[in-house]
C-alpha cells in the first residue's frame, strides 16, 4: 500500500480519536487535515486551500442560510408553536392518540417554517409534554413523539440539510426542496399512523382527552382561532416554497423574502419589538457562524484526504462489495447511520457524502434520488442515541421525572419509522423523482 494511503487512513483514525477525547468537531477536521496533509505533501498541497476556503465564504446559494435560520428564529420567538400546539390539541383532543397527533402536526408546520430542531423540540416538549403525562400519556410514547416530530424540519423544506446537500452534490436547491416534500409528508404521516394504530392497539398509553374537559370547549370559537393562526404560517410557507419550487425565485431571494414574512408575521401577531429583532438576528449570525467555520474546516480535511489517494481508498473498498451499485448505496446509507451515533449531519454531509460521490456518478445513479436518500438518512442522527441532539434538547426541558431511560426508548419505534421511509425512498424512487421532474426542474 502506498504510503500516501496509509497518511489517508492515519488520518480517519486521527479524526475519531481526537472526537473522542472531546476536541470540537471543527477543529478535529482542520488538525487531522493539516497534520496529515503536511506529512504526505508538505506545503504544496494546500495551495488550493485559500481558494477552496474563498469558494465557501462567496457562494451565493449559501446566503440562504442566515435568512433561512433568522425566519426560523424570528418565528420560534414569536410563540407561534404555543398557539399551534393550544388550538390543534384542543380539537384533537376526542380522538385516542389526538394530543400526540397534534403534536406531529405542529411539528410539521413548525419544520416548514422554522426548520429548527432545538426550538422546536423544546417549545413542543414545554407545552404538549406536562399535557400528555397529565392525561395518562405513556412517558416513552410522549417523548417519542416529541423528539421525532421536533426533526421533521430537517427533512421538509425549506431544511438546511437540502441546502447543504445541493451545495455538495452541485444540484438545484429548489429541486431538492421538491425531492423531500414527499419523503417529508410520508414521514410525518408514518408518525401519526403510529400513534393512531397505538391509540387503537394500547387506549391505555393513549388516551382521549376526558369527555368532561372537551365538553368546556367551544368548538366553533376554536376553529375560528386556528384560521387565525394556521393561515399566516401556511402562507409564508406557500410564499416560500411555492416561489423556489415554481420557479419564481432563487433560493436565496425566497429566503429574503421568508425572512421579511417572518417578521410581518410576528408584526401581526403583535409581539414584534427591537428586542426581538436584535435576539433573532444574533441567534442567526451566531448559527451560521458556527455553521460555516464548521464548513471551511471541512475543506481542510477534504483537500487532504483528497490528496493522499483517499478516494482511491473508497473506490476499492466499493469494489469488494458484492451486488453492484445497490449494495454501494445501502452501504453507504448504513455508515451515515451508524455515524449519526456519534457525529452531527454538518460533519456527515461533509466527509461521509463527498467520498462516495465519485463512485454514484460514473455509476449513473440519479443524484436527486440519492441526495433524497441521504437526506432522509441523516435525520436519523437527531435521534439514535447516545448523541442525538433532539435526545439532549428534551432532556434539558423535560420534567425531572422523566428519565433518560424513558427518552431512549420512546424514540426507538420513531428511529424504525424512519428507517422504513429509507427503504420506501430507496425502493419506489418516484417518491423523490416524481415533483420534480414533474415540474420541469
Amino acid at each position: 500500500m502506498p504510503i500516501q494511503e496509509i497518511y489517508a487512513i492515519a488520518m480517519l483514525l486521527a479524526f475519531f480519536a481526537l472526537l473522542l477525547v472531546g476536541v470540537p468537531v471543527a477543529l478535529t477536521l482542520a488538525i487531522s487535515g493539516f497534520v496529515f496533509g503536511w506529512l504526505g505533501f508538505g506545503p504544496m498541497l494546500f495551495n488550493l486551500l485559500p481558494a477552496r476556503i474563498y469558494g465557501v465564504v462567496t457562494n451565493y446559494t449559501l446566503l440562504a442560510i442566515p435568512l433561512f435560520v433568522f425566519m426560523g428564529v424570528m418565528l420560534e420567538k414569536s410563540r407561534l408553536a404555543e398557539d399551534l400546539m393550544a388550538v390543534v390539541g384542543r380539537l384533537a383532543g376526542n380522538l385516542r392518540g389526538g394530543l400526540a397527533l397534534g403534536v406531529v402536526f405542529v411539528g410539521v408546520l413548525m419544520g416548514a417554517t422554522t426548520g429548527i430542531v432545538g426550538a422546536t423540540v423544546v417549545t413542543l416538549a414545554l407545552l404538549a409534554l406536562p399535557a400528555m403525562m397529565s392525561r395518562g400519556y405513556d412517558r416513552g410514547l410522549a417523548c417519542g413523539v416529541i423528539c421525532a416530530s421536533g426533526t421533521l424540519g430537517q427533512i421538509i423544506p425549506p431544511s438546511l440539510i437540502l441546502i447543504l446537500m445541493a451545495d455538495i452534490m452541485n444540484l438545484s436547491v429548489g429541486t431538492l426542496f421538491a425531492a423531500a416534500v414527499f419523503p417529508g409528508l410520508l414521514l410525518a404521516g408514518m408518525f401519526a399512523a403510529y400513534v393512531i394504530i397505538l391509540g387503537m392497539v394500547r387506549p391505555d398509553m393513549a388516551p382521549p382527552v376526558p369527555a368532561e374537559e372537551r365538553a368546556l370547549i367551544d368548538t366553533r370559537q376554536l376553529l375560528l382561532r386556528l384560521l387565525r393562526v394556521v393561515l399566516p404560517p401556511v402562507g409564508l410557507i406557500v410564499a416560500v416554497l411555492g416561489s423556489i419550487i415554481g420557479g419564481v425565485a432563487a433560493p436565496t431571494e425566497a429566503a429574503a423574502m421568508g425572512a421579511l414574512g417572518a417578521v410581518l408575521v410576528t408584526a401581526l401577531g403583535r409581539r414584534f419589538n427591537a428586542t426581538l429583532l436584535w435576539e433573532s438576528a444574533a441567534a442567526a449570525a451566531r448559527i451560521t457562524a458556527m455553521m460555516m467555520f464548521v464548513l471551511i474546516c471541512a475543506q481542510v480535511f477534504a483537500l487532504a484526504f483528497r490528496g493522499l489517494r483517499g478516494e482511491q481508498l473508497v473506490e476499492d473498498l466499493f469494489a469488494f462489495l458484492p451486488g453492484g451499485v445497490n449494495s454501494d448505496i445501502l452501504f453507504m446509507l448504513l455508515l451515515i447511520f451508524v455515524l449519526g451515533f456519534f457525529l452531527e449531519w454538518i460533519e456527515i454531509s461533509y466527509i461521509a457524502v463527498p467520498l462516495f460521490l465519485p463512485i454514484f456518478a460514473s455509476s449513473g445513479v440519479d443524484p436527486v434520488w440519492l441526495a433524497a436518500l441521504i437526506a432522509v438518512m441523516l435525520q436519523t442522527s437527531f435521534l439514535t442515541p447516545p448523541f442525538g441532539w433532539a435526545l439532549f434538547f428534551l432532556r434539558g426541558a423535560a420534567p425531572p421525572e422523566i428519565t433518560t431511560g424513558e427518552i431512549y426508548r420512546g424514540v426507538l419505534p420513531f428511529v424504525a419509522l424512519q428507517l422504513l421511509a429509507v427503504g420506501a425512498v430507496f425502493a419506489f424512487p418516484a417518491l423523490a423523482t416524481w415533483l420534480p421532474r414533474a415540474i420541469g426542474w
